[in-house]
């Protein structure tokens, strides 16, 4: 799915461009014009692999190749509340894949990807450091252990409806002569 990149990220890629004609165009500068854009921007999107396979002189696809090659890339924009499934060991044996199936399930997204309106990523992490308590989801920075399917809900709902709560306060405050 190709989604739209915002205003705000268009001055950003604007603006990296910019600074990128400046600097060498050797191919070993792949990696650290990919780390620099994702430094400012949080994730690869389309348009900044094409822009740095044009300053480098090679295809997107090899571009892309390498940002796929390593872990440390993102392609999807990361979500407010970053989801984070553990298939350790001990959670997997625990039913860890079944957690991450419904949180795939009630987000509408799967794997490594963001819901349209970024308020949720999800991805799978190989160990959390706390197998006494599997299986376990980190969602944002808050650790929930002895995870049950029946706990996905709530835990997204939980978060919505927090949002909508500082949602109403924010529109009360700015109503306020």
């Amino acid at each position: 799915m190709h989604r739209q990149i915002s205003p705000e990220e268009k001055t950003i890629l604007e603006e990296l461009k910019s600074g990128m004609a400046s600097l060498s165009d050797a191919r070993g500068q792949l990696i650290p014009l990919l780390q620099m854009i994702q430094e400012k921007l949080a994730y690869l999107p389309p348009e900044a692999i094409e822009m740095v396979a044009d300053h480098l002189d090679l295809s997107a696809s090899e571009v892309f190749g390498v940002a796929t090659f390593y872990n440390q890339f993102r392609l999807h924009p990361p979500g407010k509340n970053p989801v984070k499934v553990c298939l350790g060991t001990a959670c997997h044996v625990k039913g860890g894949d079944i957690i991450l199936e419904n949180f795939e399930r009630k987000l509408g997204i799967r794997e490594g990807e963001t819901t349209a309106d970024r308020e949720f990523s999800l991805e799978r992490v190989a160990c959390v450091g706390c197998c006494a308590l599997a299986p376990v989801a980190v969602v944002g920075n808050t650790l929930h252990g002895a995870m049950a399917p029946s706990k996905v809900e709530g835990l997204v709902l939980r978060i919505q409806i927090e949002k909508d709560k500082q949602q109403r306060e924010r529109l009360r405050n700015e109503s306020k002569p």
